[in-house]
């Protein structure tokens, strides 16, 4: 954990079903200022992961500029995506398993789009357990189950 964050960011993505309806939300915070920016989206159909991933990217594409970005979130495939399998799968052509022959990763063009923008900051990232009353977290969660809502409205 980069306890030199120059901002934390918190996310959390929701689905009803998987696949179903989706919502991604974020919270971004000033670690000095405290000044705080939030958001959410959805997509109908989409799945846990994908709104998970989207979260993170959209978190990070809001930054007016390069910085120093600590990522809270409770997703373990986020987490373990960025830290240790994405290295892997760019020197397999982002196919899963020795040699690729696990086929090709699921959802590769968000895992591309999230190396891009994370390549613009210094970022790390930091597992929390979701809905064990950590307070952004449980914020995220509220946000990105109203966009999943909001979907299904509109899907």
């Amino acid at each position: 954990m980069s306890e030199d964050a120059e901002v934390i960011l918190f996310t959390d993505g929701a689905c009803s079903g998987n696949p179903g309806p989706g919502g991604w939300a974020y919270l971004l915070r000033h670690v000095a200022s405290g000044k705080m920016k939030k958001a959410s989206g959805g997509e109908n159909p989409s799945t846990n992961n994908r709104m998970e991933l989207m979260a993170v990217i959209e978190g990070l594409k809001a930054l007016s500029r390069s910085t120093s970005v600590r990522v809270v979130t409770d997703s373990q495939y986020v987490c373990k995506g960025m830290t240790e399998w994405v290295p892997g799968w760019r020197a397999n052509d982002w196919r899963r398993g020795k040699n690729g022959k696990d086929g090709p990763v699921k959802n590769v063009e968000l895992w591309q789009a999230l190396v891009k923008v994370c390549e613009e900051h210094a970022v790390t990232f930091e597992h929390v357990y979701g809905h064990s009353g950590h307070p952004e977290n449980e914020e995220c969660d509220e946000m990105a189950v109203a966009a999943a809502r909001e979907a299904r409205c509109s899907g």
